[in-house]
């Protein structure tokens, strides 16, 4: 292999493995939150600053995501992660009114980033 189709292939595994973090980072959120509506009030602690961790690996994805040429599809999937999770997140959060769509946005993350990571492995397994 040369060495341009090994940075590509390293870049996509690096990518897979990101996903992967950012799956079970979605998980863990929701997890948090469940504790925190039917065990104890304090988890709410727990799930707002864990958000802070893991927000902004869908920005390192993307920056993979070219470097492993990854389609424009993909690339457009990974940047709404990032708009779904920091803005919008945020948003639905601060603003009355809103609110009851925040645990719509982690379920469709969490869809999001599955089919990302399908996608990718697919792509992986060819290459």
């Amino acid at each position: 292999m040369s060495n341009q189709a090994d940075k590509i292939q390293y870049s996509r595994r690096f990518f897979l493995i990101l996903a992967w973090i950012f799956a079970v980072c979605i998980t863990v959120q929701t997890f948090l939150a469940g504790l925190a509506i039917f065990t104890n009030h304090s988890y709410w602690a727990y799930h707002t600053t864990f958000a802070i961790w893991f927000q902004f690996i869908p920005i390192l994805m993307l920056v993979l995501a070219f470097m492993g040429q990854l389609s424009k599809r993909i690339q457009w999937q990974v940047t709404g992660l990032f708009l779904l999770i920091v803005p919008l997140q945020y948003v639905s959060v601060h603003v009355p009114g809103i609110g009851a769509i925040h645990p719509v946005i982690a379920l469709v993350l969490f869809w999001l980033i599955v089919i990302i990571i399908q996608k990718v492995s697919r792509l992986n397994k060819n290459v």
